[in-house]
């Protein structure tokens, strides 16, 4: 039998308060990458896996997508949970999105709903995203000098557009953002309706409940918007089972604002310590396509996917077994030096920028043109009013395995 040791660095994956601090968070990862890039980690209350920190290792094992499976384990979460998950399903309830499919059915879904993030779709939505970001920079200007800009901003912006595009009423957004926060920050004291799987499950139960009654209703009435396409979408001629439609729900409502909302966030703290940055970027707008992958680089809000190998094989010499689990180090990867001149320093001209922040292969991120267009938009809106901006108290990240980013941004600023 193969003994496995544990490096100490590697305990940062298995810490959710380690996403908390950037120091502590690099300054392992940067350690892994150069020493152990295939890490075992061993660490309860998350069963046992393989952290892989390389940008090469995670393109190939996305490569391979019939190899490396993301079912069952498609990401990091306690054994406890895992197993829940696993009930629920079997029991015909449960979470089955996007990210938790395989070829050949993942395909078919993802189908459903790619034609609504197509770029004919994204210039007809371009005009409703612009005037929201004018919106929220107007926002920005009547509230200031100060503001929370997380609070006040950067989770309302990308929430209304894509519950636009869903077509849910504005009076129902409210809601959509506190059922999203809790369902991503079930690490995170701050958001979290309970410690317990099945108190976190409730916060699925509320959004299944909600979303049922929107397909009960867009199948009766159907309707020109992404949730009557999600609704009526059909899989080898049958309308999707109850949990697939309820999910792709989900996956829309939630990773469709909040890992936007993220980069938003990010985007803005690091011009804001990057004065530099902030007034190149300033003086040559037409660097914003660059800055916007800089900027999501930067902040890469999904921090990890999970496989798991269907065969025996191996990652940069490492034996994996058929059945054990590899964690996508998604953060490590956009900082890898091989990869990225000078990784950590943050360059609006960035030009390659091969970031893996929106995934790669199959799964790559079916909303990346969306989120690329609203980050996009609302730097272009905001920069040319923008006489002064900086912190105005401490910036604070959020404790989590999976999603996240800043919570807090407190900022002092004048705009014209």
């Amino acid at each position: 039998m193969t003994t496995r040791t544990m490096d100490e660095a590697a305990k940062v994956f298995a810490d959710p308060s380690a996403y908390a601090d950037d120091d502590r968070l690099h300054a392992a990862l940067t350690w892994l990458r150069a020493n152990n890039p295939v890490a075992w980690v061993d660490q309860p209350p998350y069963r046992p896996f393989f952290a892989v920190t390389k940008h090469a290792d995670i393109m190939d094992i996305e490569r391979a997508n019939d190899l490396w499976l993301s079912e069952p384990r498609p990401l990091l979460a306690t054994a406890e949970a895992d197993d829940l998950a696993k009930a629920q399903l079997e029991a015909g309830m449960g979470l089955r999105t996007l990210i938790h499919m395989d070829d050949p059915h993942h395909r078919k879904v993802r189908a459903i709903g790619a034609d609504w993030f197509r770029p004919k779709a994204m210039r007809a939505l371009q005009g409703r995203v612009d005037e929201l970001a004018k919106h929220y920079v107007d926002k920005m200007a009547e509230v200031g000098p100060e503001c929370d800009f997380v609070t006040e901003v950067s989770v309302n912006f990308p929430l209304y557009v894509i519950m636009s595009l869903l077509g849910l009423p504005e009076s129902d957004f409210p809601r959509m953002l506190q059922l999203t926060q809790e369902l991503f920050g079930g690490d995170e004291e701050e958001y979290q309706r309970g410690s317990t799987p099945e108190e976190k499950l409730q916060t699925l139960m509320d959004f299944f409940a909600y979303f049922n009654k929107l397909t009960q209703d867009r199948r009766a009435n159907p309707t020109d918007d992404l949730a009557s396409a999600i609704a009526n979408g059909r899989v080898d001629g049958e309308l999707l089972s109850d949990v697939d439609c309820l999910s792709y729900y989900v996956i829309v409502a939630t990773a469709g604002h909040d890992t936007t909302s993220h980069a938003i966030a990010g985007g803005l703290r690091a011009l804001i310590d990057n004065p530099d940055q902030l007034d190149r970027l300033k003086g040559d707008m037409s660097l914003m396509p660059l800055a916007v992958e800089e900027m999501i680089r930067w902040t890469t809000p999904v921090k990890e996917f999970m496989r798991t190998a269907a065969a025996d094989t191996e990652v940069r010499g490492v034996p994996i077994k058929e059945g054990e689990s590899v964690y996508l180090a998604y953060v490590s990867a956009n900082r890898d030096e091989e990869v990225f001149d000078d990784p950590f320093t943050f360059d609006v001209g960035r030009d390659p920028n091969k970031h893996l922040a929106f995934g790669y292969g199959v799964h790559f991120c079916l909303g990346a043109a969306l989120a690329r267009m609203e980050i996009n938009s609302f730097f272009t809106e905001l920069l040319p009013r923008l006489d002064s901006i900086e912190l105005a108290g401490a910036p604070e990240l959020t404790s989590t395995v999976f999603v996240g980013g800043l919570k807090h941004l407190p900022i002092r600023y004048s705009l014209r």
